[in-house]
């Protein structure tokens, strides 16, 4: 499908679009007309996407801030992380992992996996491309995305589609503390943190107790650090494996034949059997469920790869909210002070959609997450999707990104239907001339 002929035609009949266009080229260095959809964003979500149009004959063209594929997993994650589902939840359309990873590859292998699924489908990301404001025009009847290369240098794509693939975990969240700037030691958020080498025999704060602070905290006790762990809310911590399997696996098993309430009742029980009463730890459980709490909230449980056992030993030390940091101190609301030589921040990650994205309909300007929940949240109106908002990982993904796909195909072929009616048309006429 060609788009420039389509734009040629607006052209010559359409005083308002030439217009439009005219400004477009005098306030930007440059304008490219993309016959496919523009997917803002190169990580598993981008690629996911644009392997799935591809094979079903539609081109893309993908937007990266970065320098590479999956910058969150390549540059922004610590040494030892490894996929917390067992690989087959984590698997992109249309291609498995190898035969020969392990049941939980690691960081590297995934970061090869993706790199793989890229060059099987040909996929080739615009790099170093920052997404400034991307907006639908209606006098075009296209969204106009401008982008802003390493030397400042803009470019405006003009699409039919665009595909909002920068996902959750797009900036990191610092919170905001007492004392911030009063404390002399480092602080830094998980996505600065590679391994516990650099702390080690330090008093080490980490403040979050989700997956990443769990095991960050396992890390520095591996290194010979002293961590401590902040637990400000409720949280429920299940054995990464249950019975011989997976407990997320079990889980989905078992969500086939028995209502969500039972199977959350069996996974708590069998943790219990397992892991102990974990609120004697300092790690209380929610009122709700595992799963329930996840499907109203989005709240991932803590799948525990060895870092209770190190809580319960007294190797890591559990403490409750900070009130204020002092210099060389951390003081917390139970009116305890004690000294850190570090504070590590496992606050999470958040959305940057609101930042760019001019539009007000489908993506909330609150969180930058769609309004509409999973799993009705991936398509909006004029051509806009979104994938991997669905807070249900790599699988959400997937289903986002094959459900795009399928949708921007069939309106491909039927605006190629429509054009070779047209063409068929205007030879039909030009002939009895």
């Amino acid at each position: 499908m060609d788009y420039l002929s389509e734009i040629e035609g607006k052209q010559a009949h359409d005083p308002m679009f030439l217009e439009k266009m005219k400004e477009s080229s005098s306030s930007s260095s440059s304008c490219l007309c993309v016959p496919g959809p523009v997917i803002v964003g190169a990580g598993p979500s981008g690629l996911a996407t644009a392997a799935c149009l591809k094979e079903k004959g539609v081109p893309s063209v993908i937007l990266e801030r970065s320098n590479c594929m999956a910058s969150l997993w390549q540059l922004k994650t610590y040494d030892r992380l490894r996929l917390h589902l067992p690989k087959q939840f984590c698997e992109l359309p249309l291609m498995g992992f190898p035969t020969g990873f392990p049941t939980y590859p690691s960081k590297q292998q995934f970061v090869d996996y993706l790199e793989a699924y890229a060059r099987k489908f040909d996929i080739k990301p615009r790099f170093n491309e920052t997404v400034s404001q991307a907006e639908y025009d209606p006098t075009l009847g296209f969204w106009r995305v401008t982008s802003v290369g390493v030397k400042g240098k803009e470019m405006e794509y003009v699409c039919r589609w665009l595909v909002v693939a920068t996902g959750e975990n797009a900036e990191a969240m610092m919170p905001e503390m007492e004392g911030m700037g009063e404390f002399s030691g480092d602080i830094r958020h998980t996505s600065l943190y590679k391994s516990g080498e650099e702390f080690r025999g330090k008093r080490v704060l980490v403040v979050g107790c989700g997956n990443s602070g769990m095991e960050v905290c396992l890390d520095l006790c591996n290194h010979n650090a002293r961590p401590s762990l902040v637990v400000r809310d409720t949280v429920h911590v299940l054995p990464q494996e249950m019975l011989g399997t997976s407990t997320f696996g079990l889980s989905m098993w078992l969500l086939k034949w028995f209502p969500l309430r039972l199977v959350d009742r069996f996974l708590l029980i069998v943790s219990w059997l397992m892991l102990g009463d974990t609120s004697r730890f300092g790690l209380a459980r929610p009122h709700l469920g595992p799963l329930q709490l996840k499907n109203l909230s989005g709240k991932t449980p803590v799948l525990d790869v060895g870092t209770l056992a190190k809580i319960k030993s007294g190797d890591i030390k559990v403490r409750p909210s900070i009130k204020s940091l002092k210099r060389h101190a951390v003081e917390f609301v139970n009116g305890t002070t004690e000294n850190f030589d570090a504070i590590i921040l496992a606050t999470g990650y958040k959305s940057n959609v609101p930042s760019w994205l001019k539009e007000k309909v489908m993506f909330s300007e609150k969180d930058g997450y769609p309004r509409r929940p999973f799993p009705n949240g991936w398509k909006g109106e004029y051509g806009l999707y979104a994938v991997g908002f669905t807070k249900r990982g790599l699988l959400g993904t997937s289903m986002d990104a094959i459900r795009i796909a399928e949708d921007i195909q069939r309106c491909w072929k039927e605006e190629a239907k429509h054009r070779l009616a047209f063409t068929n048309s205007l030879l039909h006429q030009s002939s009895s001339l």
